[in-house]
């Protein structure tokens, strides 16, 4: 081998080993780099929001008995009028008074005992129910209930399948100002993270809105609904 290979293979040698010197400083520096991004935090915001409901659907339910089926459709159809006809006096619109065909039973038939069907052998159950935007109207009717007793109707309790209900439809207006609000409060509790541990915030690198819930504020107060919201924002941390 003459002196000018000698001299070009030691020059690519150490070009080489130069070369692979600096890509092992980049690779390094990248590793370092990736590894500081990848401090992160995860947090949870929180919105919460008390609202009236704006819909109440309200059933209003009776049972009659009597040993003659003609006969006890012509009392269910005339306690229907009666009810109807409270209903209006309260202020209801015919639109907001519906009338379910009733429910009839045949207790002999469906093996009750004799001294039950003595005391009616058809027992018929007749759902009236409203619906109405007008929350404040439905309450006060509510309270009233006692002078379909006067009037000979005994109204039957709120069962589980005859329960009154409010509902609130307006979450759709509600979101943006909520979904502001629950990661503002987030960002604050990063933020404070970040001061603690000696650290800065930075940009998102995840965010989960979550789900909105609507559940009554309380037992006592069902028209009273509590919108919530729990966002989860995770910022990366730089120092």
């Amino acid at each position: 081998m003459n002196e000018r290979n000698i001299i070009s293979a030691v020059l690519l040698g150490a070009l080489l080993c130069v070369g692979m010197a600096t890509m092992g400083l980049l690779l390094s520096e990248g590793l370092i780099k990736f590894r500081d991004m990848e401090r992160s935090v995860s947090v949870k915001g929180l919105s919460e929001q008390d609202v009236s409901a704006d819909v109440a659907i309200w059933p209003i339910r009776f049972t009659e008995v009597s040993n003659d089926l003609s006969e006890l459709y012509g009392s269910l159809d005339s306690k229907n009028e009666k009810v109807t006809a409270f209903l209006r006096q309260q202020g209801f619109k015919p639109d907001e008074i519906s009338v379910s065909v009733p429910g009839i039973q045949d207790r002999q038939a469906q093996g009750f005992s004799e001294e039950q069907v003595r005391n009616g052998r058809y027992a018929g159950v007749s759902t009236l129910t409203v619906y109405s935007t007008d929350i404040e109207m439905v309450r006060k009717a509510m309270s009233s209930l006692m002078q379909l007793g006067q009037n000979g109707i005994a109204i039957n309790g709120q069962d589980y399948d005859a329960k009154t209900q409010f509902l609130f439809t307006g979450l759709n207006a509600l979101k943006p100002q909520m979904i502001e609000e629950a990661t503002r409060n987030a960002r604050e509790v990063a933020e404070k993270f970040a001061r603690d541990s000696g650290s800065k915030l930075g940009k998102i690198k995840r965010a989960n809105q979550g789900q909105f819930s609507i559940e009554d504020r309380d037992s006592n107060t069902p028209y009273i609904k509590k919108v919530r919201i729990v966002a989860t924002v995770e910022y990366y941390l730089t120092d």
